[in-house]
């Protein structure tokens, strides 16, 4: 009589059953690292509209009280940044700091 080889049902279950564990480990440390990432990524556009704030303010001589519009700024920036976490950008006065309405900051 031959023996047959293969996998029996506890072993294929338990292989689930640490596939299983593995993946309830991983997933909260994947969703805690895209939204680092999206918060990065936020910050990193805040400082970018920073900037061509001060670029537009420096070139058109304008003072801390002026308030640019997005269209202001665009020359300053390649592409108009987007919140990765559906957020949207207040532009604000230049004195004043820019903000994310996803509440990420710089």
């Amino acid at each position: 009589m031959q023996k047959r080889r293969g996998f029996t049902v506890v072993e294929f279950m338990i292989v689930i059953l640490v596939i299983g564990i593995l993946a309830s480990i991983a997933a909260p440390q994947f969703m805690k690292a895209r939204e680092s990432s999206r918060a990065k990524t936020c910050a990193s556009a805040l400082k970018q509209i920073e900037s061509a704030k001060s670029q537009w303010a420096l070139e058109l001589g304008k003072g801390e009280d002026a308030a640019p519009h997005m269209n202001d700024l665009v020359p300053y920036v390649k592409e108009w940044p987007i919140c990765m976490s559906g957020g949207t950008y207040t532009i604000g006065k230049v004195g004043e700091i820019a903000t994310c309405s996803a509440g990420h900051t710089y």
